[in-house]
Formats: C-alpha cells, sequence, structure tokens
C-alpha cells in the first residue's frame, strides 16, 4: 500500500536538520523538485498549523506530520531518517529519527486516514523501525518499504 504513494525520489536517508521547523522545509524540499507547481511556503504553513494543533511526534522516534492542500490531485508521501534525532515535541517526549510526511487533497479524507492508519502500524514494530534505520541508503529505504 505504502509504495503506491512514495515515490523513490521522495525519500531522504539522512536528514541533516535539527529543529522541526528546518526538517519539515528539509522535508518539503525533494517535493519542490518533483512538483514545482507546488507552493512549498504554503504547505510548510499548513505542517506548522497543524504541529501547533498538537505534535504529529507519535514517540518511538517517530513523527507523521501531514495536511491537507487543496490543489493536489494525489496522496504524497516524503520519507526521511535522521541519524542524529530531532526535538518534535513527540508525545514520549524523545527525539524523532523517522518521518513520513503525508500531504493528501482536501477530498480524500478517509484514504488519508487509511494511509496515516497504516504507517502508525507499520512504525509501531520495533522490528521494522530498526531496520529502517539500519537500510542502505534510498535503495535500502526503498525495498524495506515494497516489502511493507
Amino acid at each position: 500500500m505504502l509504495t503506491k504513494y512514495i515515490h523513490k525520489d521522495l525519500i531522504i536517508p539522512e536528514l541533516k536538520s535539527t529543529t522541526k521547523s528546518e526538517v519539515l522545509m528539509e522535508l518539503l524540499g525533494p517535493l519542490h523538485k518533483k512538483y514545482p507547481q507546488l507552493n512549498i511556503k504554503h504547505i510548510y504553513n499548513i505542517l506548522m498549523e497543524r504541529e501547533r494543533l498538537g505534535s504529529t511526534g507519535i514517540g518511538d522516534g517517530v513523527a507523521i506530520p501531514h495536511g491537507k492542500l487543496e490543489n493536489l490531485s494525489n496522496i504524497v508521501t516524503i520519507v526521511g531518517r535522521s541519524f542524529i534525532g530531532v526535538d518534535f515535541d513527540s508525545l514520549d517526549k524523545k527525539p524523532c529519527y523517522i518521518f513520513f510526511l503525508v500531504l493528501a487533497p482536501d477530498n480524500v479524507a478517509g484514504l488519508h486516514l487509511k494511509l496515516l492508519a497504516h504507517i502508525s502500524r507499520l512504525l509501531k514494530s520495533a522490528e521494522f523501525r530498526k531496520s529502517f534505520m539500519e537500510a542502505k541508503g534510498v535503495e535500502g529505504i526503498w525495498d524495506l518499504l515494497n516489502g511493507s
């Protein structure tokens, strides 16, 4: 299910950012390359507004920032990994290392929620998180996600 909404060129195997706002901007970087017509600043503002409602850092080193866009035709997921960890105001107060940023069109609420639930279930597995952190580069992460 996941790889239907993830493109290999939207995987960042080693995030450099150290703050929540920097990570969100870094995650949006490849999105701008792939979809130059999207307004990245607008998307960033949507994501930060969502974070103000409550952190999308769900614990166990995982964050799933998400938002809805009126001019998006399909769900897009950007995947990132940080080896240094980022303070994302997580529920368990621990740094985040694994990021799945999900953007959905305004009109697909049901599918958007199913995808978020699927990602959340997958990342609850300590074995999957370990495999994700050990995966070699984009190809390793891609292969892991293809098998999920």
